[in-house]
């Protein structure tokens, strides 16, 4: 006999942020493991004058808002926002993307958190510093999927979302698996980097270098 379909209250939505191009990924947990129930990009910038970053943002938080209304998930997850030295304008304009899916969280009750993104990679292919192509294929792996998602926007979107999925499973905490049997979760996985009650203390920023984000 199949076993029954899980609350979709536990759903998951993950949220890869970008002004030009955001993936998202909506994952349902179940008794043989997470589904995907959908996945794909929205963009900003399609017809419209890329300047424009008021219709952009707009373009942004109606594709969400679509995506939290057709699924309601129970949870969002976003990427950390992340300001490398060299290029603080980027974070800048990333953070007009990250506010229109707080906005649209917020907006249906539905409580919003952050990862950084070595903790997402640590997290589901066992390496901090993993590439964009091994997070594919251990995205593919986990979820049981024909071939690495493309674009790599869904990859991390997928990727985030399992994130939380194994943070707030037995599958972190239990004996279950050899990868992450004895993790200290609260090292790895850090507090919500947006709650501001005492910045001094935030360690989860991400040191690694990193290229200038060319979707923003």
């Amino acid at each position: 006999m199949t076993p029954a379909p899980l609350s979709p209250t536990r759903r998951i939505l993950g949220i890869d942020p970008g002004l030009q191009v955001t993936g998202y990924a909506v994952l349902e947990p179940s008794d043989r493991g997470p589904r995907v129930l959908d996945a794909g990009v929205v963009r900003s910038a399609v017809g419209r004058d890329p300047a424009d970053m008021a219709q952009r943002v707009k373009t942004l938080y109606d594709g969400i808002c679509e995506v939290l209304d057709d699924w309601k998930p129970a949870v969002m997850v976003v990427e950390q926002l992340y300001a490398h030295y060299d290029h603080p304008r980027t974070a800048i304009l990333m953070a007009h993307a990250r506010g229109a899916y707080f906005l649209a969280g917020a907006q249906r009750g539905i409580p919003v958190l952050s990862y950084a993104s070595t903790r997402v990679k640590k997290l589901v292919t066992g390496s901090g510093r993993a590439s964009k192509e091994q997070m594919q294929h251990a995205v593919a792996r986990e979820l049981g999927l024909a071939g690495p998602p493309e674009p790599h926007d869904v990859a991390d979107a997928l990727g985030i979302a399992l994130c939380h999925y194994f943070a707030s499973s037995n599958i972190i905490r239990g004996t279950t698996s050899a990868v992450f049997t004895g993790v200290n979760e609260r090292a790895l996985l850090g507090t919500d980097p947006d709650i501001l009650d005492d910045p001094e203390t935030d360690d989860t920023k991400d040191q690694s270098p990193r290229p200038k984000d060319k979707s923003a």
